[in-house]
C-alpha cells in the first residue's frame, strides 16, 4: 500500500512586471519565493520584490556592461 506523497512546501517564484524610470518595461521577471518571505512581516512584499529585482540588474550590468535605469514601478503579471 502506497502512502500519499506530502506537498511541497517550498514556495514557488513570482512573477513581476518592471517599469524603468526612462519607460522601458521588462516583463514576467521572475523573483524566487524564499526572496520573498520576511520573517519578522516588517517589509511589504513589493519592497523585496524590487530589492531582487534591482540585485538581479546589478548582476546583469556587470556581465553585460550595460546598466538599467532606476525601477519606477512593480506590479505583479
Amino acid at each position: 500500500m502506497a502512502g500519499r506523497k506530502k506537498k511541497s512546501t517550498k514556495p514557488v517564484a513570482q512573477v513581476f512586471n518592471v517599469v524603468y524610470e526612462d519607460g522601458s518595461l521588462s516583463s514576467n521577471r521572475r523573483i524566487p519565493g524564499e526572496l520573498l518571505v520576511d520573517p519578522f512581516g516588517t517589509e511589504d512584499v513589493m519592497d523585496l520584490a524590487q530589492r531582487a529585482i534591482e540585485k538581479q540588474d546589478a548582476e546583469i550590468a556587470q556581465r553585460s556592461g550595460v546598466a538599467k535605469p532606476p525601477i519606477k514601478a512593480i506590479t505583479r503579471a
